[in-house]
């Protein structure tokens, strides 16, 4: 099974979402047969890559309510996030540009370390309050999974891999995604959102019975089992009546 989810890094409900997801996995039997892949997807492309603003004033703008409105949206977000084991630190939070940190991800992925760093890279978002646009920053992430920070340093300085974040967005407009995190079970099946846990194990069991449980081909019309067809073990030859 393969399960492709688009999500971005400054996007708080991706990463309780996949926490949800990995512990559905945890008690999924067949976890060893499921590949994840993460596609990119930019909430705010033309966020720039250096602000004063604190996230509360960025989000109170973005959605037009008060700072102490934004503040309790994002106390109410850190609650969630709590419950699956993450801590959120909005107080130190800046909002970013996330471009370079998708790309840096495939780069990732290239390297066999996609999974590590796209961890790496929501912990040092919304735990660490570190800034994911900064090319240093990225550089010292990225070493911290094993990467060569001098490749990655070079890498960060060209426009390699854009084009395939783009893909990914256009592949998301494509299928018709509103937002993230977005979650797409073997090219057929999706859940949209930080589903709970037990959405997500549901979701798991339904496609993979009838991905594989079940038979290729669904009979529609099949009559008397004991009449026109044949077996290993019979072969109806009588007159047709």
């Amino acid at each position: 099974m393969e399960i492709s989810i688009w999500s971005d890094f400054v996007c708080p409900f991706c990463y309780i979402g996949k926490r949800r997801l990995e512990e559905a996995l945890d008690k999924f039997p067949y976890k060893e047969k499921v590949t994840i892949r993460f596609k990119s997807f930019e909430l705010a492309p033309d966020a720039p890559k250096e602000t004063s603003k604190t996230i509360h004033e960025a989000l109170a703008e973005k959605y037009g309510m008060s700072i102490q409105q934004a503040k309790a949206a994002n106390a109410n977000v850190a609650e969630q996030a709590k419950t699956v084991g993450l801590t959120f630190n909005f107080e130190n939070m800046k909002p970013a540009n996330t471009l370079d940190a998708h790309r840096l991800a495939k780069f990732a992925v290239e390297k066999g370390k996609g999974a590590e760093l796209t961890e790496r890279l929501l912990k040092a978002y919304f735990t660490d309050s570190l800034p994911i646009s900064d090319a240093d920053t990225l550089t010292e992430i990225a070493g911290t999974v094993g990467l060569n920070k001098e490749e990655v340093r070079s890498f960060l300085k060209e426009n390699r891999l854009t084009e395939e974040v783009r893909a990914d967005e256009a592949e998301a407009r494509q299928i018709g995604v509103q937002g993230v995190p977005f979650f797409v079970f073997n090219n057929k099946y999706a859940v949209s959102g930080a589903q709970p846990v037990e959405a997500f194990a549901a979701a798991l069991q339904k496609v993979w019975e009838e991905e594989n449980d079940g038979p290729v081909v669904k009979i529609l019309s099949e009559g008397d089992k004991n009449e026109a067809v044949c077996t290993d073990e019979s072969c109806d030859l009588s007159p047709e009546k």
